[in-house]
């Protein structure tokens, strides 16, 4: 397939000579002569790579807004700047904005080349690898033969034939995305975009633009997230960062299901499933008056919960089994062998949950190689003990409670650790501590410990 050259420059002659030039190597060219022009030419395609003339004699804008409009809409076209009256100033000013290369008039027709093979190797490279971590993402499956992540699972199997609006919530790092991509995956918006908007790293002066898009003074349209997602799937992530004002208008939409762009007067009718997550408990932002009642209730049609990994231990081993095989497919190393009764594992709360285990055992993988098998267990408690300031949080809380008091909490976190050792199994726990089942029993009771599901 031929790579597309978007020349533009208002001088004919350097124009048609910079077209020829492409064109003698087997490149498609399209010209354009003014930001007009070239802005009507951008908008109907993207080029692979633009070569763009820093002034252009008509109109208000030149070159640099040219830039500019390339780089709000992607950063993956390598733009080439050229300039007949270039200083330092202008080339600092134009790499800073993104542009690939900048180059001075007149130049030989091999640096010109050089730059633009140099940026489409560039861009090449980029997308590879932008390909790749959607690959890797998309490799990841749900794992888990926990109670609640078969439940998650029969929950997206039954969801693959509606258009329900579904709500997930769970701590960070526990796999909200992930459900949502399976959602989506099994509906019948499959072939169609999954867009992810997150809400908590948008600006606040800039959610509508970014949510609704807008049209511009030059005639361009910016597309929003909502146009973006059309005819498929939209994820709003961390929902309950987005301001009151605009959820009011994201109610709005899914009342109508129709919008209007920001400066547009024409209404956009919106066919897209909503997905929703967040890592807060939506209900209490509801309560305190962060968020919209009245919104909580249209998008919480379906509630996914996603639990903690540390109530759920016997997940544990078989995701260290999945992430061992996974990362060795993926980065194309021998799999290494983590010893899943290694009783760190069960005792370590996990606080970034599934991500934090998936990327410790990518560690260990990494710096693993050609270990043995002790080495690598020294290396997972090094790891996990660093991470860990669990004990001396308990030993620092504890000198402020009673003798009673300081017992019970001791008791407490030490059967909670040998129920997820021994995946929540009495018996096994029992025989462990060297205690009868039954005062075993009558002791997590007194606790206040209902067990481990």
């Amino acid at each position: 397939m031929k790579n597309e050259i978007l020349v533009v420059d208002d001088n004919f002659d350097i124009r048609n000579l910079i077209s020829n030039i492409l064109k003698d190597k087997n490149f498609i060219v399209r010209e354009a002569a003014n930001f007009d022009q070239a802005s009507f030419e951008i908008d109907k395609q993207l080029p692979d790579v633009a070569v763009i003339d820093v002034k252009l004699d008509k109109g208000d804008k030149d070159g640099i807004d040219l830039l500019k409009k390339i780089k709000k809409i992607t950063d993956l076209v390598p733009v080439i700047m050229i300039s007949g009256h270039a200083n330092v100033e202008m080339a600092v000013e134009s790499l800073k904005l993104g542009a690939y290369e900048f180059i001075t008039k007149p130049f030989a027709t091999e640096q010109l080349l050089n730059f633009i093979n140099r940026a489409l190797e560039n861009i090449k490279l980029k997308r590879e690898n932008l390909k790749l971590e959607n690959k890797m993402f998309h490799s990841f499956d749900l794992i888990g033969e926990s109670n609640q992540i078969l439940k998650i699972k029969k929950l997206i199997s039954k969801l693959s034939s509606t258009d329900s609006r579904v709500l997930i919530s769970g701590p960070t790092g526990s796999g909200k995305e992930l459900v949502a991509r399976k959602i989506h995956k099994n509906s019948n918006r499959s072939k169609n975009p999954f867009i992810v908007m997150n809400g908590a790293l948008l600006q606040s002066d800039n959610y509508e633009n970014e949510l609704f898009g807008s049209e511009n003074k030059d005639g361009s349209v910016s597309y929003g997230f909502l146009e973006k997602a059309s005819n498929g799937t939209l994820l709003i992530d961390e929902v309950s960062e987005i301001p009151l004002d605009t959820q009011a208008k994201i109610l709005r939409v899914l009342i109508d299901q129709k919008f209007k762009r920001i400066n547009g007067t024409k209404d956009i009718n919106v066919n897209i499933r909503i997905i929703s997550s967040t890592s807060k408990d939506l209900k209490s932002e509801v309560t305190i008056g962060n968020f919209r009642e009245d919104l909580y209730h249209r998008i919480n049609v379906v509630p996914i919960e996603i639990p903690k990994l540390c109530s759920r231990p016997d997940d544990i081993p078989i995701l260290i089994n999945y992430f061992q095989k996974k990362i060795s497919e993926i980065n194309g190393i021998p799999e290494i062998k983590l010893n899943v009764d290694e009783e760190l594992l069960y005792s370590y709360d996990w606080p970034g949950n599934v991500r934090e285990l998936r990327n410790l055992v990518e560690r260990i993988s990494i710096l693993s190689q050609n270990e043995n098998k002790s080495n690598i267990t020294r290396l997972l408690n090094e790891i996990l003990n660093k991470n860990s300031t669990q004990n001396l949080n308990e030993t620092t809380t504890s000198m402020s409670y009673p003798l009673k008091q300081a017992r019970e909490n001791f008791e407490k976190n030490y059967l909670l650790n040998q129920l997820r050792k021994n995946k929540g199994n009495i018996s096994k726990t029992a025989e462990f501590i060297g205690m009868e089942r039954s005062a075993l029993h009558r002791k997590l009771k007194s606790l206040g410990i209902k067990g481990i599901n």
